[in-house]
């Protein structure tokens, strides 16, 4: 009351009408903003002792906010009808007609709502979009089909003479190239040099886009047939799809090179190594592929009924629910129009489905939109299942429990999450949902001073993405408990980034989990591709890494700061005062302390980690200064001691990453009807000691999830911490 009283009303709050126990059912809003920031300990504030009955107002008002709750009718809240985003759209298409369509390299970038890019109210439809589906479902049909004629086969040379390939390393040659038409390649390999007559033969394997296709042997041994210069040529028949890729030649567990000097290394009389790569193609691939059989479930010359099957299950699938004889009639007349054109029947499939890929049907989820609540159908459950864990449509199994009314039962719906968790393509929860809720998708974009910080490269950068991405499928795999992203005592590591971090005895390209042996790394917070993009350019900055530390892990985002804040003297920071010395100075002013008095704290805790997230003890000239406090006042002296002291507030993490995850799996924000479908997963989660697919089990089960309703005016107002979140209207 001394602060928050009438007169005074500190941070815009007069508590005197929440001494009403009307206010409960009144001011709800308002109470859940009380009970966050007690549970938090961000009030009393420091240097207020506790009052010994805060516990029993907690449980008193929060007993009486749940039977509220249990007294109103639950209300699923309304989901617009979605537009598939890049990453949903090119994973469906792969799914649908096994082509991989790279959406994101050629569509313009989704608006984000709520911090995710999948939510159905932001997602709209510019004619430049148009343009691009349309261009994009002429190119998708064609390959699909793979009956348009490819081009003379062409030959290009990847070496360093020509400039085009990334910059060799030792014992390989990498090289982004731009493939045109799907089809075979033949890749030469020039490799000059030799070794000694008792070298042995060497591994080399061709990957592409990082993944191992082919391996051989490669002879090392002088050649008789060479009088000259020594050079050899191997080759390798690769299958390419349309688009950019990253071809790779590297000879495997090579130790005679590791041991040479540079010197050594290019003397092509002591060594032999990858120095050029020619792609000549493409070729038609012998076979029929999987895109022809995903399609052409019959002969379609047999005659009108296989294409009519061939076009119902097409569309099925695209879009996700049983097709009306009306529907699958209008889609016909594509491959009606293409035979008066005189084309074949395979040619009309193809007109066929590029109207499939351009209809409202398949770029957009649309549901029931009966205006009472009611279950979803089996097939929306299906599809909002998919979307979910995969962002791609159903698969068979999906569509055949659906079609036979089963998939809503407990047993069966728990079985087909396990199922689905297990599938490979679940790996879409680490790339969308903890790309970002963890920002690391902003990797893509970071471009750290190369003056300051000449270590970076696209290696040590798609180093750090795969540590967190396999950091979060361990955890979501193993059903780790969600402390772990807290505080885990182990990380995923290669040579290349164990180098980086001084961590010893780490050996190969390979990732693999490796236990933690110091309090240096753990957690999330401990990984250099969170550490990166919560940093600037040429430095750190406590508060970015405070305000992430807010929004993502305690769930108590700050507002925007105003417009007129000065700027920091970026020439002085570690030169003549050290980055923790500016800014206790910026938080003197009154006007920036209320927000930095929470966020910089925290961002001091990490600044043992410099903008690429490498370890140090120093910030220039002075020593870093790691102290700091969690808005509950509990103290730490390094990031070891933060991490540990933000694990003893696991049930606040909790609640973010479910409000996080929950907002992700139903596509909108989370509004004030959500909150006891949110609270029951709180409990669920609790209960199970924090595993963490018990969080996923929780959602796929909730009221909000299974549930839906039409359009109804917009609540009065948004969740605690949350602003301008109204339904939208349509």
């Amino acid at each position: 009351m001394g602060c928050h009283n009438a007169r005074l009303a500190s941070g815009g709050l007069n508590i005197q009408p929440f001494l009403d126990p009307k206010s409960l059912t009144e001011s709800r809003d308002g109470w859940d903003i009380i009970l966050q920031k007690l549970r938090a300990g961000e009030m009393p504030p420091k240097g207020v002792p506790r009052p010994a009955k805060l516990d029993a107002l907690l449980a008193y008002a929060q007993g009486r906010l749940d039977e509220i709750d249990k007294s109103v009718k639950p209300d699923p809240g309304h989901v617009v009808a979605h537009r598939l985003n890049r990453y949903e759209y090119s994973n469906t298409v792969r799914d649908l007609l096994g082509v991989d369509y790279q959406a994101v390299r050629t569509f313009p970038t989704d608006d984000s709502g709520y911090g995710f890019d999948n939510i159905g109210s932001v997602l709209t439809i510019s004619p430049l979009l148009m343009s691009k589906y349309m261009n994009a479902a002429q190119k998708i049909a064609s390959r699909a089909m793979g009956i348009d004629p490819l081009p003379k086969p062409i030959e290009v040379e990847y070496s360093g003479r020509n400039r085009n390939i990334v910059k060799p390393q030792r014992g390989a040659i990498e090289a982004r190239v731009r493939i045109d038409f799907d089809g075979d390649y033949t890749i030469r390999f020039g490799l000059p040099g030799e070794r000694g007559a008792d070298a042995k033969p060497v591994e080399m394997a061709l990957s592409v886009d990082g993944q191992v296709v082919r391996t051989i042997s490669v002879e090392t041994k002088p050649s008789k047939l060479v009088y000259f210069d020594p050079y050899s040529e191997e080759k390798m028949t690769v299958h390419l799809t349309e688009g950019e890729h990253t071809v790779r030649a590297a000879f495997l567990n090579d130790d005679f090179a590791a041991n040479l000097t540079p010197k050594e290394y290019g003397d092509r009389k002591k060594n032999k190594y990858p120095d050029s790569m020619t792609l000549v193609g493409p070729f038609a691939s012998a076979g029929e592929s999987a895109s022809r059989r995903k399609i052409l479930i019959c002969d379609p010359n047999s005659g009108p009924a296989c294409v009519q099957k061939i076009i119902a299950n097409l569309a099925m699938r695209a879009y996700r629910r049983p097709v009306t004889a009306r529907e699958t009639a209008a889609i016909l007349h594509f491959v009606d129009f293409a035979r008066a054109q005189g084309q074949n029947v395979e040619q009309g499939i193809q007109l066929a489905i590029q109207a499939i890929l351009v209809s409202p049907g398949f770029l957009f989820k649309i549901e029931n939109r009966s205006a009472a609540p009611h279950p979803i159908s089996d097939y929306e459950l299906a599809s909002r299942l998919s979307y979910f864990l995969w962002s791609s449509m159903p698969d068979d199994e999906l569509f055949a429990l659906a079609a036979q009314g089963n998939l809503r039962q407990a047993a069966v719906l728990d079985g087909q999450v396990k199922r689905m968790l297990a599938d490979s393509r679940s790996s879409a929860l680490a790339s969308n949902f903890a790309g970002q809720w963890l920002e690391t998708r902003n990797l893509d974009v970071v471009k750290p001073d190369p003056e300051k910080f000449p270590q970076w490269n696209a290696d040590l950068r798609d180093a750090m993405k795969t540590e967190t991405r396999m950091f979060f499928e361990y955890v979501l795999r193993e059903n780790r408990p969600i402390m772990d992203f807290l505080d885990a005592r182990y990380t995923f590591l290669n040579e290349r980034l164990a180098k980086f971090y001084g961590i010893p005895d780490v050996q190969g390209a390979e990732f693999r989990r490796v236990d933690l042996a110091t309090g240096q790394r753990g957690g999330v917070l401990g990984q250099a591709a969170v550490l990166t993009v919560s940093s600037y350019p040429t430095r750190t900055s406590v508060v970015l890494r405070g305000k992430f530390i807010l929004d993502n892990i305690l769930g108590s985002p700050v507002p925007p700061p105003p417009p007129d804040v000065p700027p920091l003297d970026e020439a002085s920071v570690g030169k003549t005062a050290s980055l923790r010395q500016q800014m206790e100075k910026h938080r003197a002013d009154p006007a920036c302390g209320v927000c930095h008095n929470k966020m910089d704290p925290l961002g001091f805790g990490l600044e043992n980690y410099n903008a690429i997230g490498q370890w140090r003890t120093r910030d220039g000239n002075f020593p870093v200064d790691a102290t700091g406090t969690l808005p509950s006042g509990k103290a730490f002296a390094n990031p070891a001691e933060m991490r540990s002291a933000l694990t003893t507030g696991l049930p606040e993490f909790a609640q973010c990453l479910t409000q996080k995850m929950l907002t992700y799996a139903l596509e909108r924000g989370l509004l004030p009807y959500d909150r006891r479908a949110e609270r029951e997963i709180d409990r669920q989660l609790a209960n199970s000691n924090y595993a963490f697919q018990s969080l996923i089990y929780g959602i796929v089960h909730s009221l909000p999830f299974q549930q839906s309703r039409g359009e109804a005016p917009a609540p009065r107002t948004a969740m605690a911490g949350k602003t301008d979140l109204k339904e939208p209207a349509k």
